[in-house]
């Protein structure tokens, strides 16, 4: 059995349909228009009823139906009728969860890469919607600091990293990928020349239009549209006092081989990270710095700081945003307390990807490419 949406039928699709009937009779259940909005904000270009007849026009698939429930297990009805011996996923289908709900059912639970087929490209549905090679973000430490009501409490950094989209992350993920929208609205699919600080004020300004009530902080543009390794400094104000950037491609590759980063799902609609708060002084302080012992670590070079100021920074988060973590993660989390170095949560919680900092590779997780200056 596989679960997934399925829009726009493409040959990766039908790649990983046909390595999954290499286990027995193939089923097929899809995501329902519905949960498909529910999760991604929009709804798929291809109705249900549509995905499902191509799907049951491959001579690899034995039957298709349509999941009745909702939210990331939306399939578990449909996995109690079925009873399959296997549950098959790739990479970027994997979690936890569905791996933790297999075990319990005595379910083989299977991951595989995502391969071509023979002499074709990789393809995925986000890569048909647009060619674009605009970055996503990674917050490394210091987020929420780029909110003046948190940074008025107690100045202080926020890291970030401009990351290649070699990987179709999630929407609402915590990638910055509603900011990551606004630059293809504007830009279409490529970053223009011109110097960087300033087309992220651009990016920033047109992110947030006058009236915006809940203001998308700069770091999201500043990740995006800065390359490298990014120090912004925020005292109280939306935009930064000071930049620093490292493009230093030592330390840049340093960085890529011990950052892991592990699928939740994305967050859904109605999460809200801002109530039940305990923003305090204290509580900003911790976070400010967290984030320098982590610039400096990097900047060494030096993993096992760098893994517990990486932690330190999303404990003093949680602290202020309790509503950040939830059991489902934290019982994720604790699953690396031993193995990891350090963790922390893409964006504000709700889903998205558990990032760890580890220097051994960890299972079904995803590396990521730094966006280098040109």
């Amino acid at each position: 059995m596989v679960t997934g949406c399925f829009d726009m039928l493409h040959s990766g699709h039908v790649a990983f349909l046909q390595e999954a009937a290499t286990h027995g009779d193939l089923y097929v259940c899809i995501g329902s228009d519905r949960n498909v909005h529910h999760l991604k904000g929009r709804y798929p270009v291809n109705t249900e009823a549509e995905r499902k007849f191509m799907l049951e026009a491959l001579r690899c698939v034995n039957s298709v139906c349509i999941n009745k429930g909702m939210g990331l297990l939306d399939f578990t009805e449909e996995l109690g009728s079925i009873q399959p011996d296997v549950f098959f996923v790739n990479e970027d289908g994997h979690t936890e969860a569905k791996a933790a709900l297999c075990q319990t059912l005595g379910i083989e639970y299977v991951v595989s890469k995502r391969v071509p087929a023979d002499d074709l490209p990789a393809r995925s549905t986000t890569d048909l919607r647009i060619a674009c090679t605009i970055p996503y973000r990674i917050d490394l430490a210091g987020g929420w600091l780029d909110q003046p009501w948190v940074s008025k409490l107690h100045p202080g950094p926020v890291l970030t990293i401009s990351i290649e989209p070699t990987y179709a992350f999630n929407d609402r993920s915590g990638m910055a990928t509603s900011t990551r929208k606004q630059a293809i609205s504007l830009w279409r699919t490529a970053l223009p020349g011109g110097d960087p600080e300033q087309l992220a004020k651009m990016l920033f300004a047109f992110d947030n239009p006058p009236g915006t009530t809940e203001v998308s902080g700069s770091q999201d543009a500043i990740g995006i549209v800065m390359p490298g390794l990014n120090k912004s400094h925020y005292e109280g104000q939306y935009w930064p006092s000071q930049i620093e950037s490292v493009h230093e491609e030592r330390l840049l590759s340093w960085l890529e081989q011990r950052l892991w980063l592990l699928t939740l799902g994305p967050r859904t609609h109605g999460y809200s990270v801002l109530s039940d708060t305990n923003i305090t002084p204290e509580g900003a302080k911790a976070l400010a710095d967290a984030a320098r012992d982590c610039w400096e670590a990097i900047l060494q070079m030096d993993a096992p700081a760098f893994g517990a100021a990486f932690r330190r920074s999303f404990e003093a988060q949680t602290a202020m945003f309790p509503h950040m973590l939830d059991g489902n993660v934290e019982a994720m989390v604790n699953q690396f307390r031993d193995k990891a170095l350090g963790w922390k949560l893409s964006g504000a919680g709700g889903g998205g990807y558990l990032i760890l900092v580890s220097e051994s590779p960890v299972e079904h997780a995803v590396q990521v490419k730094i966006h280098r200056k040109e």
